[in-house]
């Protein structure tokens, strides 16, 4: 579930392993070229942390940030 979170969209994903975490990256890196809307991220081991926020509109959250992180939640169903 995503939280609102410093004027960001914030959410943590935990996978079996580093291979699942980074082949979720990948994923989201591609829908975000997609999308033209890249996110801040960190990855360690198997979790990955997304902040979004749209660093063009005084970074805020918007319908962009709404948009990438529905976008987001389907590829983990």
């Amino acid at each position: 579930m995503w939280q609102k979170k410093d004027n960001t969209l914030y959410r943590s994903f935990t996978f079996a392993d580093f291979a699942e975490a980074f082949g979720f990256m990948v994923k989201v890196a591609l829908l975000a070229e997609k999308q033209n809307h890249h996110p801040t991220w960190s990855n360690s081991w198997n979790k990955v942390e997304i902040w979004l926020s749209t660093h063009d509109a005084g970074n805020t959250v918007t319908e962009k940030d709404r948009k990438l992180a529905e976008a987001i939640d389907k590829l983990v169903g």
